[in-house]
């Protein structure tokens, strides 16, 4: 599905949902706490049969005149959850209503997992036959 927005009488501009999944990854992980994007099972299949997915995690509805989207994301452990939703929501919408023209409705959040680092500690990096 492809958004047409007509602009004047010269013609008409398309603009592909992928563009819009690739801007609003961009625009997701840019944001504090956001460790990656999760793209679940399908994306998974996808690259066990070697293809590329474009916008790992993203999900995109396009209109004529607007778009929905769709994140699946993994976050940084200690981080405050609500928070970073927040600015994902507000990073996605306006990156994508400033680059596309589209009225950007709705920006759902789907927190997928979140990222432990785990500290090596001295006991377990001491060779353990002498």
């Amino acid at each position: 599905m492809e958004a047409e927005n007509n602009i004047n009488d010269y013609g008409a501009v398309r603009i592909a949902d992928d563009v819009v999944a690739v801007i609003a990854e961009i625009a997701a992980k840019e944001v504090k706490g956001i460790v990656s994007m999760s793209g679940g099972i399908a994306d998974s299949i996808t690259e066990m049969l070697g293809k590329k997915s474009p916008s790992k995690g993203v999900k995109v509805e396009v209109g004529d005149e607007e778009t929905a989207i769709d994140l699946f994301v993994i976050v940084d452990y200690g981080v405050r959850i609500p928070d970073v939703a927040w600015q994902v929501q507000e990073n996605v919408k306006k990156a994508v209503e400033t680059m596309t023209g589209l009225k950007v409705i709705e920006v759902n959040i789907h927190i997928q997992g979140v990222n432990i680092e785990r500290e090596s500690k001295e006991e377990d990096v001491t060779p353990r036959f002498k």
